[in-house]
This record gives structure tokens, C-alpha cells and sequence, in this order.
């Protein structure tokens, strides 16, 4: 028989009680790892929650007292940091049903999108499916999201006053940032590419590009670092989304980064092809990724889905994802990212980055020890999104965090947790998922 501790909804309504008094104890919790953390399973602890931010914390022990305030057991659960999502494209979501003749690959998504956006992108359609997709995500415990935008002229005048918009109605529940979305050939027109960069800071956005291999790669890079360094952007790269060995912008990124010596963040998403090259080629590739302080965003399931998918009836050989070990390994931040949703680059998801961790568990076994390969979801993508105050739980911070049935690595990694606890300043959310009916007349279908 499960005692009331064991049971989320009681769980639920005791911690929203406990939070209108404003001050209480949230005893026998396992707090995620920090940085610097390792080891099993963490330990038990107590979290003193004070006027929504994290007091304290103690190991648990009958011993240990915060003084008066109410007391809510958590049963021994596991509790990680509020999700930071570094990573996805909220405005290609929710379209798969209305791109049947999307097929899995990565020519038949690009065609998709395109033909989908200039036939239905308006600020209508952008606004209510990216709206549903934040509520998805912050349901399921994401506190920081970057999206990419779909910036080609003139779409960029209606994606960035509407992403503008979300961010003021999500303040205070999910931090939203921008990157801009270009093919690297957009950098040739100068002209262009100094008013994208004034839209993109005037919203207080990142300046980001696809880096695919063109003759000019690496003046065109240049030219978007120092673009970059004047309007004082971060950069994030799209790079190396193939299995073809002989593509390499992650190396080019890195080597323009030293030469010009940037000082801002670069966090480049994907560098499948990486995985496909001679051992010497890797090497010297991320020796070059270290030195240049380059963070790298792996996107597991959606490199999953899409890489070496064949359509003559024989299985793909290999798992479409970046050296994330041998990276880590040269202490190169490596983070985890939802990335597409429902869309012909990935045809499932819905910004659950559990699902996301999860999965790339599985598929990149970042396990055994899972050491603090958690952090790939919360403080390392909070760094490279330049977040001070997400993806850890600790004392001075906001108490964001979500608590999981699962009482070890192993429980919270078998099921999908889908009744979780989402704690947002010390209080716990309610509501349900959004459901897709919303989207109905968006998507051709016929409402209920």
C-alpha cells in the first residue's frame, strides 16, 4: 500500500499549501547533480525553501532543523534542476500533419518546410503554434528554451515581432531566447547580413547560420564572427548535419574562432559527420574545438530519425550523432537538446527533455557511470545560453525543479514520468498538455 508521501497528487497539493506559508521543508529529496558532482545515486537530502528560492541544503537527518515551517517528504524522489532546452525550432513545430509528403530524409524535410512556410507562416500561424509548444514545454519542466527562427528576408519580419511578443507573455515562467536561421551563403550579401544582425540584437537575439560546405566557407565565417563582435552577439551554427566524412565546418568554426580571436559564445548544434571521420581528423578537429572554447548541442533523437534513413528496405547502420565522450573528455561543454517537434525533420516530440535525456542515454550510452552527464539537459546549456541562475539546485537559488517518482538513475530513466512534479519558485504547477485538437484548424483538420 502506497503511503501518501508516494502519491503526487497529495505530494502536489501539500507543496502548493506549504507554499503559501511562504516557508517549508521539503525533507528526503535527491537533488540532481551539480557541477563537479559524480558517483550513483544522489544523496538524501533536506531543501529549505524560503519566499520561492532554495535556502538550503542539508543532508537528511532527524537531526537536521530549519526551525519552524511546514515539512513536506518527498519520499526519497529524484529531483533535477528546471530543464534548459539550448536548442529547437518552435516555428517549424506541430506542421507534420499538414506535410504528408515529408518522407524521413533530409532533402524531403528541407523541400517540406519550405514550401510549408511560404504557404501558411503567417504571424497567426506562427504565434498559436509556438505558444502550444511552450506550454508543452514548460509543462513538462523547461525554464529556458532558444529557439532558431526561419530568418530569410521577408520571413523574418514576421517570425521576429511574434517571437518578440511570446517572450513578453512567457517572462517569468520560460526565459526565451532567439538565433536567427540562414543558410551561410546569406553572409555574401554584407548589406544583408548587417541588417539581420541589427534586427537579431535590437531583440536581444544570437546571430546563427547552417555552416554546409560552399566554396567560400571560411570568409564567410569570418564574416560572421566579426559581424558578430560588432553588434556584441553570441553565434550558433547549424553544422555538419551529414554522414559524409569530407564535411567539416565544426573544424573551420573552431579555427575562424582562434584566428579572430572572438569573445563571445558559439555553440554549434549536430557535427554528425564528425563521428564518420579518421581517428587523426578528430583529434585535431577538437583540439581545436577545446582551445577555441566552442560549446557543442547534440539533438539524439532527431539525428536519429533523420541520418542514414534509406528507403530500399535495409536498416540504417549508425546512430547519426556527435562524439559527445571523446568531447567531454577534452572538457568541451556538451549539452543535450530537444531540437524539432512534429515537423519533417523529426515527425515526434514534444519538448520533453526527460524524452530527450532519456533517449540520449540510450543511444550515446551516457551511462555507466551516468556521472554528471544530467547536466547536459540543465547547467551546461544554462552556461552556453549565458543563464546565471538555472540548472542546478543549490542554496541562493530559485527553487525550480521537477521531482520524479523514480528514487534512482535507473527508476527515472525506465518510465516516461509523465505525472511528474514540476516546482516553479517553490510552488507546484497544475494543468494538463495542451491538447492537439488546438491546432486543428492550423493543420487542415476538421475540429470536433
Amino acid at each position: 500500500m502506497r503511503s501518501d508521501a508516494d502519491d503526487n497528487a497529495t505530494l502536489r497539493q501539500r507543496l502548493a499549501a506549504a507554499a503559501r506559508g511562504g516557508r517549508y521543508v521539503l525533507r528526503n529529496v535527491r537533488p540532481g547533480p551539480s557541477p563537479g558532482a559524480a558517483g550513483s545515486a544522489p544523496a538524501l537530502c533536506d531543501l529549505l525553501v524560503e519566499a520561492g528560492k532554495v535556502a538550503a541544503v542539508e543532508p537528511a537527518a532527524a537531526a537536521v532543523a530549519f526551525g519552524d515551517g511546514a515539512c513536506v517528504d518527498a519520499g526519497g524522489r529524484m529531483a533535477l534542476p528546471a530543464f534548459v532546452d539550448c536548442h529547437t525550432h518552435l516555428d517549424k513545430g506541430h506542421i507534420s500533419p499538414r506535410t504528408p509528403g515529408a518522407d524521413g530524409s533530409f532533402p524531403g524535410a528541407m523541400a517540406a518546410v519550405i514550401a510549408d512556410r511560404l504557404s501558411h507562416w503567417t504571424a497567426d500561424d506562427l504565434a498559436v503554434r509556438m505558444d502550444f509548444a511552450l506550454r508543452c514545454a514548460h509543462h513538462y519542466g523547461t525554464a529556458a528554451l532558444r529557439t532558431h527562427l526561419d530568418s530569410l528576408p521577408p520571413q523574418d519580419s514576421i517570425s521576429w515581432p511574434v517571437f518578440e511578443e511570446l517572450r513578453r507573455a512567457w517572462r517569468g515562467r520560460v526565459d526565451l531566447q532567439a538565433a536567427c536561421l540562414v543558410g551561410i551563403d546569406f553572409a555574401r550579401d554584407e548589406q544583408a547580413l548587417e541588417a539581420m544582425a541589427r534586427r537579431v540584437a535590437a531583440a536581444g537575439g544570437v546571430l546563427g547560420a547552417t555552416a554546409f560546405m560552399v566554396p567560400d566557407l571560411d570568409p564567410l565565417l569570418e564574416r560572421m564572427f566579426a559581424t558578430a563582435a560588432r553588434h556584441g552577439l553570441d553565434l550558433d551554427f547549424h553544422a555538419d548535419e551529414t554522414a559524409d566524412a569530407s564535411v567539416d565546418a565544426l573544424r573551420r568554426i573552431a579555427e575562424t574562432a582562434l584566428r579572430m580571436r572572438f569573445e563571445g559564445k558559439v555553440l554549434v548544434g549536430h557535427c554528425c559527420s564528425l563521428a564518420r571521420q579518421d581517428l587523426a581528423v578528430v583529434d585535431s578537429t577538437l583540439d581545436k574545438v577545446a582551445a577555441a572554447g566552442l560549446a557543442v548541442v547534440s539533438l539524439p533523437m532527431c539525428n536519429l530519425y533523420l541520418q542514414d534513413r534509406r528507403h530500399d528496405g535495409t536498416t540504417p547502420r549508425w546512430r547519426g550523432v556527435t562524439l559527445l565522450h571523446e568531447m567531454r573528455s577534452r572538457g568541451i561543454p556538451v549539452a543535450l537538446a530537444s531540437d524539432n517537434t512534429r515537423d519533417p525533420f523529426y515527425a515526434y516530440g514534444d519538448l520533453d527533455m526527460l524524452e530527450t535525456y532519456r533517449m540520449g542515454t540510450r543511444i550515446m550510452h551516457l551511462d555507466h557511470d551516468i556521472g554528471d552527464w544530467p547536466l547536459a539537459v540543465s547547467a551546461t546549456p544554462a552556461a552556453a545560453m549565458g543563464l546565471t541562475d538555472r540548472g542546478s539546485i543549490g542554496a541562493g537559488r530559485t527553487a525550480d525543479f521537477v521531482l520524479f517518482e523514480g528514487r534512482s538513475w535507473s527508476e527515472l530513466l525506465s518510465r516516461p514520468e509523465s505525472d511528474r512534479v514540476v516546482v516553479r519558485a517553490g510552488a507546484p504547477l497544475t494543468g494538463s498538455l495542451p491538447a492537439y485538437r488546438e491546432l486543428d484548424r492550423l493543420v487542415g483538420l476538421t475540429p470536433d
